[in-house]
């Protein structure tokens, strides 16, 4: 993989950018427990962004892994993940609050502790929403990238502590060009007392094109339904 652009996100902090179609994106869980929330939208038109519940019901699945794509509301493909170590991305829980945070990990604030205070998802996603000429009515399902939960017979739902190793990969491809909103902030159901967020590496190269033989593209026939959508819409651009 010849990476174009590289960063990493250390724990509680937060990112946005855009990334051309035609990319892969590897993220790395540098320590053992991650949990990175993202947030897609289509950099050309910011009101399309992933839809949860069209992307789980169009897949038969609660949860996502390879061959697994990110939907955006007009039924096109804003991502496919290409490659995943764990199986197994939560989709179901969201991001923390600042009133959670508080009351789980104890009140901190950055007059007192400047970058160390510990951060909740919500704000660092209506920060980077602003940025990008978004705000918090903007606000939206992500995906937890390295997080398992599951639910129970009695409808309970968990957190898999000990889900993800450190060295945990997942690559996602765009298939349009899309604005990443990323937090480096604990799962709301993650049951650690300390503040459990840990650095994430992000890594860009070029992708292959898409053909015929494309797992992503063959993993389920809603899949494909998608992808023709996302190819009109680019030679619809393109005329």
């Amino acid at each position: 993989m010849n990476s174009i652009w590289k960063t990493s996100i250390r724990a509680g902090e937060k990112w946005s950018g855009v990334v051309r179609r035609g990319r892969l994106i590897r993220f790395t869980a540098l320590e053992a427990g991650a949990n990175l929330s993202i947030m897609l939208f289509n950099a050309k038109d910011l009101t399309e962004r992933y839809n949860m519940p069209d992307s789980l019901k169009a897949q038969y699945t609660a949860h996502l892994t390879r061959g697994n794509t990110l939907m955006s509301d007009n039924g096109r493909v804003l991502a496919s993940i290409v490659e995943d170590s764990l199986g197994w991305h939560d989709t179901l829980s969201g991001y923390t609050t600042r009133a959670l945070t508080d009351r789980k990990y104890g009140k901190t604030t950055y007059q007192e502790l400047r970058n160390e205070w510990r951060r909740s998802g919500q704000e660092n996603f209506a920060v980077e929403l602003t940025r990008n000429g978004l705000g918090v009515r903007d606000l939206s399902p992500v995906v937890n990238l390295f997080s398992k939960v599951y639910v129970d017979d009695e409808g309970q739902m968990h957190y898999d502590v000990d889900h993800c190793p450190a060295g945990a990969t997942v690559v996602l491809r765009t298939e349009m060009d899309v604005l990443f909103v990323l937090s480096n902030t604990p799962s709301p159901l993650d049951p650690r007392t300390d503040y459990p967020s840990v650095p994430v590496s992000i890594e860009v190269s070029e992708a292959d094109a898409v053909d015929e033989e494309d797992y992503c593209l063959n993993y389920r026939p809603e899949n494909r339904r998608a992808f023709e959508n996302t190819w009109s819409y680019h030679q619809l651009l393109d005329l």
